[in-house]
């Protein structure tokens, strides 16, 4: 009992001990780090408004910020270590140890962090854009540093590590995705007015991009008839309802013009033998 009394006695003295000669370090050390909170966050703020104001790129200007803060904010902590009298050598050589451990462990998730940079950096595509990567197929909707979002028209929401998106060829549709499709005809009708009649029904479509021309045109010769190849640019997020809408028009004014779509057919001839 006289031991646990001694103990607590100790411990109650050397607390006081310590209060009394490094209580002013303590809390200038605290209040340099709340400075430090309040002053990277000001600045973080300040930023944002600036890029807003300034059109600037959405991801970029966060990224940017949020690294400001994390330098301002991390040089107050080295700075109140200091104040304590600690030396940041050991510390500083401790952090980087655990974040080689770290980086080794999830050298995945580094790698996508990695990507992400370089993406915000090299900027490939900006959010809106219509992206093909990896055979995934969709409007981006987010970019973030470790992964980024695509929106298919069937409202499906596919996330893409960023680590697949450095290296890989992206083909970027920005706003619009090309519609490639064709219709055969018969090798008796005639091929300009078909063109012509395919080409106006397009035209006239109200949701086709009127930045890049329609292509129509003869694409080959089939067995039992005329391929014409059509290609023209509709927005993603409504691809295959605006791609079904202009087939219907497109059947429905062949119809109109007696030009006939033909279904692939066999001549077979039977030979006699002479007996």
């Amino acid at each position: 009992m006289q031991q646990e009394i001694a103990f607590i006695q100790h411990f109650y003295t050397k607390t006081i001990d310590f209060f009394a000669n490094y209580s002013i370090q303590i809390i200038g050390a605290l209040i340099i780090v709340l400075i430090g909170w309040f002053l990277s966050k000001y600045v973080f703020n300040l930023l944002m408004k600036f890029f807003a104001k300034h059109d600037f790129d959405p991801t970029l200007g966060k990224f940017a910020a949020n690294g400001v803060r994390i330098l301002i904010f991390g040089a107050m902590i080295v700075v109140a270590i200091g104040k304590l009298g600690i030396s940041i050598a050991p510390f500083i050589a401790a952090v980087g140890a655990v974040f080689l451990t770290a980086g080794l462990a999830i050298q995945g998730s580094v790698a996508n962090y990695a990507a992400g940079i370089s993406l915000i950096i090299t900027r490939p595509f900006k959010i809106g854009d219509t992206i093909l990567v990896n055979n995934v197929y969709g409007e981006v909707e987010e970019i973030m540093l470790a992964y980024t979002t695509l929106r298919t028209e069937d409202e499906e929401l596919i996330t893409v590590p960023n680590k697949h998106m450095i290296g890989e060829v992206i083909v970027n549709s920005f706003s619009y995705r090309i519609v490639e499709s064709s219709v055969g005809i018969s090798y008796n009708d005639n091929a300009d007015k078909a063109i012509s009649v395919i080409k106006e029904v397009i035209d006239r479509y109200e949701n086709v991009s009127n930045d890049n021309a329609a292509i129509v045109g003869i694409a080959k010769f089939g067995d039992s008839a005329v391929e014409i190849g059509i290609r023209y640019w509709v927005p993603t997020r409504n691809f295959f309802k605006f791609q079904y809408e202009v087939n219907l028009l497109i059947y429905k004014a062949l119809r109109e013009e007696g030009i006939t779509i033909p279904f692939p057919q066999r001549d077979v001839h039977l030979f006699q033998p002479n007996l």
